[in-house]
């Protein structure tokens, strides 16, 4: 199959019924559940602009074969492939605001860097680096939607995985049989795990010796015999009105606990097995980070923009901007924009050429955003609450308009020069980022998305290529050995 149409995504979806829970509720047709009825339709919004005209060539590449996949699926041989692949990402992250930071090019990325990185599984067995590439090459030729789980339950944190009272808290092999290993336990957070096709299961760093039964790598249907979903609640049950909530009622994330209740994994699905030494090196080994570094760095940077857009034209609408102080805030803002642009710019101008030919984005320029972009996000947010001050607690309902105190409403929450209505759909704009249930999961979201932002930064510290610098100290060390001459 190749590109899908978002008809064929949703179609998937209802043929292949999976068990979600949301409030107590097993949800029987994800496409028709009230809360989960508007994300579908934006994914299929994705997949439809494959096909269109004005996007299909950025979107999408066509195989030796002929047959059209889509560009995040691309393992690029070239700088102009890397480009080719940004486009794409900002094109869908425009579509969505960057609001939606588990598109399906997130974790296509993912799968392009494992094929990209065959070699690495194939040092537990050549079957796990065959199972690599040939479920990469599946997931692309059928334009797959994946959701992930990589984090384990909050449960003891004093304790490692393997430390836990209950062996199975968290997912791990319980046996093995000769279709596969079966597990048993819980993983978290599958965003948009409801409404995707499959999951890909891999490990954060960390596993210690002796808990081999939990160093695995795989991946399932989401309609897997055993496996279910029990969901947070939803900030948006179908029920929010656009005209009130433009964001929060159209960009609703979905995040579930996957829970594996003796799940079998097929052989052919398993690309690590009992390998801690190995699943922990999978991050720095296989250069994912890089793949998916640059999908991510994108669309937060369209996040930024929009967000510092809705500051400005929020100053503007009460002529706030031509305060100092708020002038300097906004400015803060494109200095947050403008930093994340050039870190973008600089990893695909100086990428990395691998011994298979194939090349990659810079790590370092990458790796600066991933402890830079949880700290911007939060104080973003904060300037836009900043300025819009009470106003953001004062915010007509789109009913008042057409009410008896409809001229009211036109008089006194109007602008400067700015009608009541588009003053207040701004606003709405803002509170939805910067006050509700919707925007404050997006500010949680940012700010760990990228893993623990503390663990993160030190890391940086600890690999960086620190001999520029230190060269630098070496040098002015040296001034103490020499006579300094008077003229």
């Amino acid at each position: 199959m190749p590109i899908r149409t978002g008809r064929q995504y949703i179609e998937g979806l209802r043929k292949r019924p999976r068990e979600v829970w949301v409030g107590g509720e097993r949800i029987d047709d994800v496409t028709a559940y009230p809360a989960f009825r508007r994300p579908v339709a934006r994914i299929a919004g994705l997949f439809d602009m494959q096909h269109d005209p004005a996007h299909k060539d950025v979107l999408s590449y066509s195989l030796p074969s002929g047959e059209r996949v889509g560009t995040s699926f691309l393992i690029p041989e070239s700088y102009e492939d890397i480009v080719k692949r940004r486009k794409a990402f900002r094109l869908w992250a425009e579509s969505t605001f960057g609001l939606m930071g588990r598109s399906p090019d997130f974790l296509n990325c993912s799968l392009a860097a494992f094929a990209d990185a065959a070699d690495v599984f194939g040092r537990g067995g050549q079957r796990f680096s065959d199972n690599v590439v040939r479920y990469y090459e599946y997931a692309r030729s059928n334009d797959l939607m994946l959701t992930h789980a990589l984090i384990t339950p909050q449960n003891d944190r004093s304790k490692s995985t393997g430390a836990q009272a209950d062996p199975f808290l968290h997912m791990g092999v319980v046996r093995e049989t000769p279709q596969g290993p079966i597990l048993r336990g819980a993983r978290m957070l599958a965003t948009l795990g409801p409404i995707a096709d499959e999951v890909l299961v891999y490990n954060l760093p960390g596993l210690r010796p002796g808990e081999e039964n939990y160093a695995i790598v795989f991946a399932l249907p989401i309609d897997a015999p055993g496996l279910k979903q029990i969901c947070r609640p939803p900030y948006d049950r179908g029920d929010l009105d656009p005209s009130d909530h433009p964001l929060a009622s159209q960009f609703e994330e979905c995040d579930s606990l996957l829970i594996f209740d003796d799940v079998l994994v097929p052989w052919d699905r398993v690309f690590i097995y009992k390998d801690v030494g190995l699943s922990n090196a999978l991050y720095p080994d296989s250069n994912m980070r890089q793949y998916t570094g640059h999908q991510t760095s994108v669309r937060a940077l369209v996040k930024l923009e929009f967000v510092t857009g809705i500051a400005m034209e929020m100053a503007r609408a009460v002529k706030t901007d031509a305060h100092l102080h708020v002038q300097e805030m906004l400015g803060e803002c494109i200095n947050y924009i403008e930093i994340v642009k050039s870190c973008i710019a600089r990893a695909e101008f100086e990428y990395e050429t691998t011994s298979r030919g194939t090349v990659r984005p810079a790590f370092q320029p990458l790796m600066t955003l991933r402890t830079y972009l949880p700290r911007v996000y939060p104080r973003v947010i904060e300037i836009l609450q900043t300025i819009g001050a009470g106003g953001l607690m004062m915010i007509p309902s789109a009913a008042d308009f057409e009410s008896p105190v409809g001229s009211d409403v036109e008089k006194y929450f109007q602008g400067a020069g700015v009608s009541a209505l588009d003053r207040s759909r701004l606003y709405k704009l803002a509170w939805d980022l910067a006050g509700e249930a919707f925007g404050s999961r997006q500010l949680q979201y940012e700010r760990y998305f990228n893993g623990d932002p503390v663990r993160t930064t030190a890391s940086n510290f600890l690999f960086y290529d620190k001999s520029a610098c230190e060269a630098l100290v070496h040098r002015a060390l040296e001034l103490f050995e020499v006579e300094t001459k008077v003229l």
